[in-house]
């Protein structure tokens, strides 16, 4: 069972940020479950940036006690699976951790797409983000997880 989730992205301040809260609403009800986010190049100590902040605050999620940190191996070690943005953090992820080969896997894997980077774009950047890590978490959700144990979106 897949119950200790790493999101990984670069910074760790806007699209890990947005995907871990959005997981943690729709499956923190189950028992053992935990999700956190880190980054390949952190902005360590850094707060999500103001679009993500804004754009969770509208999904009635606060992200403003997160601080950014760095993707170490005793993290990744410590969980079952890692999703990451970009096919390219996988190579990334296992560079800092080559144990964990086999669950480090892209958020877009079941599509086949990439989430881009919204760091330093207008707000429809965040917003083109954040639509797709949704649409991979509901593919994650629906490979892993089943519906009787998800938390009731609203």
């Amino acid at each position: 069972m897949i119950d200790r989730v790493l999101v990984v992205c670069v910074g760790n301040i806007c699209r890990s940020p947005m995907a871990e809260a959005l997981l943690r609403a729709r499956l923190g009800r189950r028992p053992r479950f935990t999700v956190s986010s880190a980054g390949v190049s952190a902005l360590v100590g850094f707060g999500a940036d103001p679009a993500a902040l804004e754009l969770m605050r509208e999904r009635n999620i606060d992200i403003s006690g997160h601080r950014a940190r760095q993707v170490t191996p005793e993290l990744v070690a410590a969980h079952d699976l890692v999703l990451v943005m970009e096919r390219g953090h996988e190579a990334a992820v296992l560079s800092i951790a080559p144990q964990a080969r086999g669950k480090v896997h892209s958020i877009g894997k079941f599509g086949s797409f990439d989430v881009p980077d919204p760091y330093r774009q207008p707000r429809a950047a965040f917003e083109e983000a954040l639509r797709l890590v949704e649409r991979g978490i509901d593919d994650y959700e629906r490979a892993f997880w089943p519906p009787a144990l998800r938390k009731v979106h609203g």
